[in-house]
């Protein structure tokens, strides 16, 4: 009955927070949701790397340490990611503790095909992959179109995600992190994919599927629903690094390691307790939040999130109906005012009569009109 019970509430919980995504996102659900592998920072030796030459339809914009090249017909796509890279850079350098980026080329490719003519050469961008970030060049990759899909990604997530890779690297000085860190602290720089990764904790804490932080170090799985989780447990774990008490200590973990120091040694030293640890107090404030605890004694609360949730996803779906509504009565205000005067100009001009049709005349030569024509009276 128990475990019965557990799974009927946790499908309502599934069924409303992907009706709620359907419903903010105004398309219709497609399935689980996934969170694929974005990319995988690729080390190239500098003194080997080649680059193909920008192609000829492409242009350049030099933003202090920041240079982007892209196709001349996405301009406009690309010069709000320039605007916005100084205030991005700030952020990540906040984050770190020290200043980074202080220069970063960034190719803006149409298709995944042309990202890998952007690449080194040599070391092509993963399959499946719609950027990728070459640390020791200080490179980085987007394609406007994902893989597979070929979908249009966001191309400004897409820019914070790989700059974060980069922002890293600079920080550590290029020494080594656990790829868990490294794609956790992209993710959550990025604000990529939140819901999902909320699913994906959720899920995993619900069938007390968490992966070890120690079997991450060694790999990311490759069987989807894990790799989600993995993804998911990246990010959450940074962020449980970040929260506003431990920033200090995150800024130390960085400049030690930086030092040199190996990272496992380095958080240990920075947080004053072991990764095992931390670990734990991680997963016992996931279980807070996730846990079933709450679901089977204080439903009345879960109930009223998933109300809550379904209602404001409602509102945001009337709001835009409203909008849509509004914007085609103001069209059609204008059409329909085009037409009127449309209308009275030519009537207008059909009670007029034709300048050639008018004769001259002054004060002392009166005139009369016969069937249609004017004549001066002599």
């Amino acid at each position: 009955m128990r475990s019965g019970k557990l799974a009927l509430l946790a499908a309502v919980m599934a069924f409303a927070l992907a009706w709620t995504r359907w419903s903010l996102a105004g398309v219709e659900p497609d399935g689980p949701g996934e969170m694929p592998p974005r990319d995988v920072s690729v080390f190239v030796q500098p003194s080997a790397a080649e680059l193909a030459p920008m192609p000829a339809d492409f242009e350049r914009i030099e933003n202090g340490w920041l240079t982007l090249e892209f196709p001349s017909s996405v301009r406009d796509r690309i010069e709000p990611l320039a605007r916005a890279a100084d205030d991005l850079r700030a952020g990540l350098s906040e984050d770190m503790g020290q200043p980074v980026l202080d220069h970063a080329l960034v190719r803006v490719a149409r298709t995944p095909e042309q990202m890998a003519e952007l690449a080194p050469r040599g070391a092509p961008p993963p399959a499946y992959a719609a950027g990728v970030a070459y640390s020791s060049l200080h490179l980085a990759l987007l394609a406007l179109q994902a893989p597979d899909t070929w979908e249009a990604p966001d191309a400004a997530e897409l820019l914070r995600h790989e700059l974060a890779h980069l922002a890293l690297a600079d920080a550590v000085a290029g020494h080594h992190v656990p790829r868990w860190f490294d794609e956790g602290l992209a993710i959550r720089e990025s604000g990529e994919a939140w819901m999902k990764r909320w699913e994906a904790l959720w899920n995993a804490s619900l069938g007390n599927r968490l992966l070890p932080l120690a079997e991450l170090d060694r790999g990311f799985p490759s069987d989807r629903y894990d790799v989600n989780i993995a993804y998911a447990e990246s990010a959450d774990f940074v962020r449980f690094l970040m929260r506003s008490a431990d920033r200090a200590r995150f800024g130390s973990l960085v400049q030690r390691v930086r030092a040199g120091a190996s990272f496992d040694r380095a958080l240990e030293d920075a947080y004053g307790t072991s990764v095992r640890k931390l670990e734990y107090e991680w997963k016992e404030e996931v279980g807070r939040h996730f846990g079933m605890v709450p679901m089977l004694t204080g439903g009345g609360v879960l109930w009223a999130i998933i109300v809550g949730l379904a209602f404001a996803a409602w509102l945001k779906k009337r709001a835009r109906a409203r909008a849509k509504l509004a914007q085609w009565a103001r069209e059609e205000a204008a059409l329909d005012a085009a037409i009127a005067a449309a209308e009275a100009s030519r009537k207008q001009a059909e009670l007029e009569p034709a300048e050639d049709e008018l004769p001259a005349s002054g004060p002392h030569a009166p005139v009369v009109e016969h069937e249609g024509r004017w004549y001066t009276v002599h």
